[in-house]
């Protein structure tokens, strides 16, 4: 049985660098508003979803299609290097704005489950490589990404995501089945909620357990907080001792 729901809560000099300019134009002009994105010609034309999410059950999920590709540091990566682990397949671009607005999301899930047997992919396509490439190094993305220009990886999904759909994200269980599928941008609400399920099924730890970043990071700012206000404390005393 399918169950689809919405996210509630919010992986040649000038002529490449002109090109990657305009491509950038057009999608904060259109990707971010979610309709068609023209990134060039006819065939250029994206779309951005509203973040719906399927989650297919055990006995109904589809192989996923053998696909292979390069990454950005040249290294050759196979889906079937994953067997046995839970992947996050994300489909993006640079200038998607609705793919940088859920990479914040999509790091902070890596983090949190990467003792819980999931890896994350990215899949880059349609886009410079040296503009990908800046914005992995300047968004600090752990996970490697495959680079596509042509969109090959988004074409072998054809069955399961519409291929001009972007961002969009797979679930593959161990066994190399799709699990579940968002088309649009994801929320952490909604990916921890596809992938629970699936840690839980294949006996990969207790995702309750998992740490949390966002109460890491509230707790070490709450230190860093009280080591200032004891600081400022401590200084106070120390003038009016010696006064």
């Amino acid at each position: 049985m399918r169950r689809t729901r919405t996210g509630a809560r919010p992986r040649n000099s000038v002529a490449r660098t002109v090109a990657a300019v305009s491509v950038a134009a057009l999608a904060l002009s259109g990707c971010a508003g979610g309709n068609e994105v023209q990134t060039g010609g006819e065939d250029d034309r994206f779309i951005s979803g509203d973040g719906s999410a399927t989650a297919f059950d055990a006995g109904e999920r589809e192989p996923a299609p053998e696909v292979e590709g390069t990454t950005f540091e040249d290294e050759s990566l196979a889906l079937s290097d994953y067997e046995g682990e839970i992947l996050v397949v994300n489909v993006w671009a640079s200038w998607c704005g609705p793919c940088r607005a859920e990479q914040p999301v999509l790091d902070e899930v890596h983090e949190e489950y990467t003792g819980l047997g999931v890896e994350f992919l990215g899949v880059n396509i349609k886009d410079d490589r040296t503009a990908a490439e800046a914005y992995t190094e300047n968004k600090g993305v752990a996970y490697p990404s495959l680079y596509d220009q042509p969109g090959e990886v988004p074409q072998a999904f054809r069955d399961t995501v519409p291929p001009r759909a972007i961002p969009s994200t797979l679930v593959i269980d161990p066994a190399g089945d799709i699990a579940a599928r968002v088309i649009g941008p994801t929320t952490y609400g909604q990916l921890t909620d596809l992938l629970n399920p699936v840690v839980t099924e294949f006996d990969l730890g207790d995702p309750e357990e998992r740490p949390r970043v966002a109460e890491q990071e509230a707790e070490e700012e709450q230190e860093e907080q009280d080591s200032e206000e004891s600081s400022g404390t401590d200084d106070g005393a120390a003038e009016g001792d010696s006064e």
